[in-house]
């Protein structure tokens, strides 16, 4: 699977970012990933040649890069239980300085690079995420009604802005939560809040979960729960993004 590390010009400098794409050549529906807060490491490079595989081509970028390339910080290969307080003690001051400001004209910068791309076919994208990634995601969604054919975030705390956060999407939408991120009163208060922006949606809980549910080189991980992700991904993706 062809694979390219990248420089995305932004209006606060340059952006590392990883791509992957099939190996087949032509053009490729277009499909903007965000990492989780670990960001870019094996595990979501695995996941962009896995979703390559299936006929796109995936940009991940690197949204920490104001504080250097990835990674940004020293990551153990397994973040277990003992790693994970230090860790987040480097992690929290780069998420906190993170703002919505910063998310959107990034948003802008990337999906300008990706759309750009010799490799990528022209018409609308999908994004995805991971983590604080799916919150991303849904925010790069809002803020491109018409772009962005398709979000799908998983583990994220994609309620973090309020139903105004969700009433601008025109994407249709999969949101995967993790049984520990909440309940089933917040489930339904989330989703009368999709129901209202009239898009398009499956958002459901996955049963066994705990958040990171997807990442294989945490405690967090869940095999079955990543093919249910796989499940409910790629034929989002197939429905709404025209492949050649």
């Amino acid at each position: 699977m062809p694979t390219k590390t990248l420089q995305i010009p932004t209006a606060d400098g340059q952006a590392d970012a990883f791509a992957a794409f099939p190996d087949r050549g032509g053009q490729h529906p277009g499909v903007l990933m965000y990492a989780d807060g670990f960001g870019i490491r094996p595990v979501l490079r695995e996941m962009a040649r896995e979703l390559a595989g299936h006929g796109y081509y995936v940009l991940v970028p690197n949204f920490f890069y104001r504080h250097g390339p990835a990674p940004v910080i020293e990551l153990p290969e397994y973040i277990g239980e003992e790693a994970r307080p230090a860790v987040f003690a480097q992690l929290m001051p780069l998420i906190e300085e993170h703002t919505t400001e910063r998310v959107l004209s990034d948003a802008d910068a990337y999906l300008r690079f990706l759309t750009a791309q010799p490799e990528v076919s022209a018409g609308p994208v999908a994004v995805t995420g991971y983590c604080m990634g799916g919150l991303l995601a849904t925010r790069t969604a809002a803020a491109h009604p018409g772009q962005i054919a398709a979000l799908a975030a998983f583990h994220g705390p994609v309620g973090a802005d309020g139903p105004d956060g969700l009433s601008q999407l025109t994407a249709e939408v999969h949101f995967g939560h993790a049984e520990s991120d909440l309940t089933p009163e917040a489930l339904g208060e989330l989703n009368k809040a999709l129901d209202a922006a009239c898009v398009g949606y499956t958002s459901e809980i996955y049963p066994g979960t705990v958040h990171g549910f997807t990442m294989s080189d945490t405690d967090a991980f869940n095999a079955a729960a990543l093919q249910l992700h796989w499940d409910r991904l790629l034929p989002l993706l197939g429905r709404t993004l025209t492949k050649s």
